[in-house]
């Protein structure tokens, strides 16, 4: 099975996904489809302060309870919203109407993150 790995992202190895020009997070489609139907989404409030690798947030599906991880340190500039009356926006399009936070970060923050290629080859 392959998944969608877009090019213009960068990764953490416990499957989140950043978007450097929006600061916008989600999940990989690797993880949504490891997860299975997603049912709950617990987000943070807009304005927290988050350091890289802290609790993001938390997917509930019906196969598992996660914990997300913030990719980056930064603050949270928006939510979501959308997810808390359509949590299954998480499996339809990951990379999409799924996305969970935006952060505001520093770009120096991207250091250490997996680009796409390192990615793919993580989950093949």
């Amino acid at each position: 099975m392959s998944f969608d790995v877009p090019q213009d992202l960068y990764y953490l190895d416990s499957h989140e996904w950043i978007d450097p020009d929006t600061g916008r997070v989600g999940i990989s489609d690797f993880a949504q489809d490891e997860l299975g139907d997603v049912v709950f989404v617990e987000l943070p409030a807009v304005g927290n302060d988050l350091q890289r690798n802290d609790e993001l947030g938390v997917v509930e599906s019906i196969k598992a309870v996660s914990d997300i991880y913030a990719p980056v340190s930064g603050e949270v500039t928006d939510v979501n919203d959308a997810l808390e009356d359509q949590p299954e926006l998480v499996n339809d399009d990951p990379f999409g109407d799924g996305w969970l936070v935006e952060l505001d970060f520093d770009e120096s923050a991207l250091d250490g993150l997996l680009d796409a290629d390192e990615y793919a080859e993580q989950i093949a």
